[in-house]
């Protein structure tokens, strides 16, 4: 059951997002909704999505885990290495400097690599299905955005080296509340003291 919702919230999430690569199916519907109906139907099935990943994934936790491979321990200490790497290029996507510039699109970058090291660190049906579909959909993003004709970000200035000193120092505490507030207390998965 719970597998079932994440997979449906999955779909929701992963697939109103799919239809921002694809300019032609998306210039229609914005032409018969407007851009503010769009933008409007894009959070709502954005946050439904999310909603059912969230609620079908602690389901699956609670009632149904499924362990396909057992993750070497080592493993946990690469992920909470990597992790601040992808979570500064978030942050750098939003706090444009030289990051952003050099990696084009480090909002991907992130996520692909935070869905990456998440694959790494669990082994269960329920993650793999959920790391892999988010991995599996940054990856087609990023190839999509070689046949756009925009970038597919929104226009926020590039500034220099010391937007990047930010972004790192902003990305430093979205980490440490990452790993020391948002994991424990709403994953309900300590990352470290593990």
């Amino acid at each position: 059951m719970g597998l079932l919702i994440l997979i449906a919230g999955l779909l929701l999430f992963l697939g109103v997002h799919t239809l921002t690569t694809m300019r032609g199916p998306r210039a229609m519907v914005i032409a018969r909704l407007g851009e503010s109906g769009y933008k409007i139907l894009y959070v709502l099935v954005s946050f439904a999505g999310l909603a059912l990943i969230v609620w079908g994934f602690s389901i699956y936790r609670a009632t149904g885990w499924i362990n396909v491979w057992y993750p070497p321990v080592a493993l946990r200490h690469l992920v909470l290495a990597l992790m601040l790497p992808a979570v500064v290029l978030v942050v750098a996507s939003y706090i444009r400097g030289r990051i952003y510039t050099t990696v084009k699109h480090p909002m991907l970058a992130g996520v692909k690599l935070w869905a990456l090291l998440h694959l790494l660190a669990n082994g269960d049906l329920g993650s793999i299905i959920l790391f892999g579909s988010i991995l599996a959909w940054a990856v087609y993003d990023r190839i999509s955005l070689k046949r756009r004709e925009d970038s597919g970000a929104p226009p926020i200035p590039v500034g220099g080296v010391a937007n990047d000193l930010i972004a790192v120092a902003v990305g430093v505490v979205v980490y440490a509340a990452l790993a020391f507030a948002f994991h424990p207390l709403v994953i309900g998965v300590p990352v470290i003291g593990a």
